[in-house]
């Protein structure tokens, strides 16, 4: 599992003429589920991205957690994460789980992130979506589950 996590101080997702998602200071994340990602890898992600102090203390400090400063989340499910661009100039996106493995692994990620008490905002699986974002730093990270769990699952 991928996720390109960044802090925003804004955020949401529209589909068409619709808002499906939109929140204010909080972690916007994009994720990418690959073959053979299980539950473990959405438990272990969830817990790092609630877990990460990227936003400042009272002395600047990158030292508090979303959850420490009332931030919120918005998940958005994003395949191309999965992409693999070494050969040629189009990514190969054979690494993406398919769509009715990856569907619940999604929804499965989002449920472990709101036991850790966060409102989750979503986007809409599959669908042509427009995201905005005020980045807040910048600060963004790239969590990939096979890289941080090699040897501990």
């Amino acid at each position: 599992m991928t996720a390109v996590i960044t802090r925003v101080s804004s955020a949401s997702v529209d589909i068409g003429s619709e808002r499906v998602a939109q929140m204010g200071k909080g972690l916007l994340i994009l994720l990418g589920v690959e073959k053979g990602d299980t539950k473990k890898e959405a438990e272990y992600l969830a817990g790092k991205c609630a877990g990460l102090r990227i936003f400042e203390d009272s002395e600047g400090k990158m030292n508090l957690s979303a959850a420490e400063v009332g931030g919120e989340l918005v998940v958005v499910t994003n395949f191309t994460l999965c992409g693999d661009c070494v050969k040629g100039k189009r990514p190969s996106f054979d690494r993406a789980e398919r769509p009715e493995t990856a569907e619940p692994m999604s929804r499965y990620f989002v449920e472990c992130c709101r036991s850790y008490g966060f409102e989750v905002q979503t986007g809409r699986f599959g669908a042509d979506m427009k995201v905005a974002s005020v980045n807040d730093g910048p600060i963004t990270l790239v969590l990939d589950t096979r890289k941080m769990l090699e040897g501990r699952l």
